[in-house]
């Protein structure tokens, strides 16, 4: 069975690469290196030992798209390709909106003039917006707070009408909480470019020296200990989640959203601790400003991904941290 893999590059789509390859998946990845590097692809060939087809194409490139889809029949497309930064999406929403909805509708397009009828889609956890403190569930109402999240929340709403409109077609929506960790062989992982956005490689890097100290935006939130609270979820998981949902549109048809996280809230001082006991080593912080776009509290109700999907996260905190540190240690400077 092909699959077709945008974005696979990145960090959940290299991890992703591996988990199909070695499930006995043929894939074909197409990613413009945007914000993601070639040496991961050649990485993910370094673990599973199988070669693969790699395309250097923009979504937007409408006829070198419809190349890769004239190069051999695709059975399904796991969609992760798009720019996903919160705050980069406040100050540069004109690009935001552009590159992810432009990008997925001719993506969707090319999948329509082909007869590929499949798609797992990268959402995110964005769509929900800040809901207090309960655990958000799937048929919450999606009020996103950033650009960013207002992609996501778009795009899920033009695969519904597609797949209203297309009674064959079947589509999974994956809500990401906050992947971390990495491939336990420390050959890929995450590697962002300039100062992380994300808690985890921001920690790791201060670990290395790469930065100075962590900067803590905001400890007056109303939390247990003032600092944002946040559902994570290994990177190993959330790749086998795509295997879970890739079946699942294969046996069905319309529509399913799906929220992928552990289901557990950490804050960021609690990461903080997990990461110094998988470590070992003190992490020098201070307090900053709340950041723009960021809620208290996010935490993912998983019931509907135990019962459809039969999937869970198997990784704890400790694992997260402990992995994540591997990957920097053995690169320190990441791809590069």
């Amino acid at each position: 069975m092909a699959i077709l893999v945008t974005g696979g590059a990145g960090y959940i789509g290299s991890h992703t690469c591996v988990a199909l390859l070695n499930a006995g998946y043929d894939i074909t990845v197409v990613d413009n290196f945007s914000n993601s590097k070639p040496s991961s692809l050649k990485r993910v060939t370094e673990i599973t030992g199988k070669e693969f087809r790699i395309h250097n194409v923009s979504l937007l490139d409408k006829v070198g798209l419809e190349k890769v889809f004239s190069d051999g029949e695709i059975d399904a497309v796991i969609h992760f390709a798009g720019l996903k930064s919160v705050c980069e999406s406040l100050t540069m929403p004109l690009q935001y909106y552009y590159n992810n909805i432009m990008g997925t509708v001719v993506l969707c397009e090319t999948m329509q003039k082909f007869g590929t009828r499949h798609m797992v889609f990268s959402s995110s956890a964005t769509v929900y917006g800040g809901h207090g403190h309960k655990a958000l569930a799937e048929d919450q109402p999606l009020a996103p707070i950033n650009p960013y999240g207002q992609t996501k929340m778009m795009l899920e709403q033009i695969l519904t009408d597609q797949c209203a409109a297309n009674p064959k077609w079947s589509v999974a929506l994956l809500r990401y909480f906050n992947p971390v960790g990495a491939h336990e062989s420390a050959l890929i992982g995450e590697d962002p470019n300039g100062v992380p956005n994300n808690l985890v490689p921001y920690i790791t890097q201060v670990a290395i020296g790469k930065l100075k100290e962590l900067t803590i935006y905001g400890n007056d939130y109303p939390t247990h200990d003032g600092t944002c609270i946040r559902d994570y979820i290994h990177i190993l998981d959330l790749a086998n989640a795509h295997l879970k949902a890739l079946r699942y549109v294969f046996s069905t048809s319309g529509i399913e959203a799906f929220n992928v996280g552990s289901g557990r809230g950490y804050s960021v001082l609690d990461v903080i601790d997990a990461f110094q006991k998988a470590s070992g080593i003190e992490i020098p912080r201070r307090i900053g400003p709340r950041r723009p776009g960021d809620v208290p509290v996010s935490l993912a109700d998983v019931s509907r991904a135990k019962t459809l999907l039969q999937w869970q996260a198997e990784y704890d905190l400790l694992a997260m941290c402990r992995d994540s540190w591997r990957w920097q240690l053995n690169n320190p400077n990441g791809y590069s």
